[in-house]
């Protein structure tokens, strides 16, 4: 666990600068994002994991937080849960490099601000703590989705249901453990 406190200016002159948590497993990300945003204006500390993350949040309450999604041990949406109980207020944004529609939605009932799909770079992130509300100017595809993206929702619709039981998700769709923990490996399609 790294506590950083970096930064050049606060994001309101004369005020402090706002807490950041991030945290992520990809220690090279962490570091290069904790930098970037710590030139937005944050106090940033870091944590490589939940578990790490929780500790360090009950003695900061940060006022945001960056999450990773899927990290070892507790995922990102039981850190959200975690954070929301500590403090309602705390603006969290969620990245992943597994979006799906139905860990968005999680995610989102469980109280984070926003859901962002990685690559996501240190303006977007800032760009999604301070969004208040949704947009209508969201892109609506023309094509329906693939195959292959049906199967990726559906399938995380059920380990959603199942809260990411792999085993009991496994017997809800009817497929072996072990192919659906190596469907999972891979990253969602386009």
């Amino acid at each position: 666990m790294k506590t950083e406190i970096t930064g050049t200016t606060p994001v309101n002159p004369g005020d402090e600068w706002p807490s950041l948590l991030l945290v992520d497993d990809d220690a090279d990300l962490r570091e290069v994002l904790g930098r970037a945003l710590g030139r937005r204006g944050f106090a940033v500390s870091t944590a490589g994991s939940a578990e790490e993350a929780l500790p360090l949040a009950r003695q900061l309450t940060p006022e945001y937080a960056v999450i990773d999604l899927k990290m070892p041990g507790a995922s990102g949406l039981d850190l959200v849960e975690k954070l929301i109980e500590l403090d309602a207020q705390t603006r969290i944004v969620v990245l992943t490099g597994y979006a799906s529609v139905a860990t968005a939605v999680e995610a989102i009932k469980l109280g984070a601000t926003h859901y962002l799909a990685k690559p996501a770079n240190a303006d977007d992130i800032v760009l999604a703590l301070g969004r208040s509300g949704g947009t209508t100017t969201v892109p609506i595809g023309d094509s329906p989705m693939t195959v292959d993206k049906l199967e990726w929702e559906h399938i995380n619709k059920v380990l959603a249901e199942h809260d990411g039981n792999i085993s009991r998700t496994a017997r809800a769709l009817n497929m072996h453990r072990r192919t659906l923990q190596r469907k999972l490996t891979k990253h969602p399609p386009k």
